[in-house]
């Protein structure tokens, strides 16, 4: 079993769009491993983004992310990160697909509903940060 971590981002919360973004999850199979509600630091968005934060567009997206509480959880199953990637769609929500999670509830690159760890090796530096006493 392989596991990833997804942020739900503060749009999700914001509009009320938990629930039915954990039900895609659990409905592929997916088990919910670890989830908490938390608002994050301009620090912890630091360390969470940090192969982003000398670009450009990362001053918004650092001020988005700690704009509200989020929901940080960490999900496993059977090819765990590539599973999550697929349901989540493209990161620009205008660019994708209809049935996606940013498909479906995305008009935007950086309010883009959901976060998911994009290879093995993020997840588990991810984890790492998030939940550092997860076994």
């Amino acid at each position: 079993m392989e596991r990833t971590l997804v942020l739900l981002k503060p749009d999700a919360v914001r509009r009320g769009l938990v629930g039915q973004v954990l039900s895609r999850f659990e409905a592929k199979g997916l088990t919910i491993v670890a989830m908490e509600l938390r608002t994050i630091t301009g620090e912890a968005a630091d360390a969470h983004y940090v192969e982003h934060v000398d670009k450009d567009f990362y001053p918004p997206l650092r001020e988005f992310a700690t704009s509200g509480p989020l929901v940080a959880l960490v999900l496993e199953g059977d090819e765990a990160v590539t599973v999550v990637r697929t349901l989540t769609g493209a990161t620009d929500g205008r660019k994708a697909q209809p049935g996606t999670i940013r498909g479906d509830f995305s008009l935007s690159n950086r309010e883009n509903i959901v976060h998911a760890s994009d290879s093995v090796e993020s997840a588990e530096r991810e984890i790492a940060l998030w939940y550092p006493d997860l076994p």
